[in-house]
């Protein structure tokens, strides 16, 4: 599969970005294999298009980059579509 799609890491910034932008769909894919305890190696190889038996590392790195990405969406790039400065909180 290929990776022409996906940056090695996704992005470490505190906005959101176009990146980010193009692969919310991917984000929330990540976030539901990970509720759901699949093995990450399979993520990797599904979502990511990276093959962990040919490149364990990189196929790690690119998961675990992503799952966290995914994740800061869920506690505060949201904001960012919705068209806030900061968080909601209630």
């Amino acid at each position: 599969m290929s990776t022409s799609h996906f940056d090695d890491r996704a992005p470490e910034v505190s906005q959101l970005t176009a990146y980010d932008e193009s692969h919310l769909i991917d984000y929330l894919r990540l976030l539901d294999a990970d509720a759901e305890g699949a093995d990450w190696r399979e993520v990797a190889a599904s979502i990511l298009g990276v093959d962990a038996t040919a490149d364990p590392h990189k196929a790690k790195a690119m998961h675990a980059s992503h799952l966290a990405r995914a994740r800061w969406m869920t506690e505060v790039g949201y904001a960012h579509l919705l068209g806030c400065n900061a968080p909601l909180t209630r």
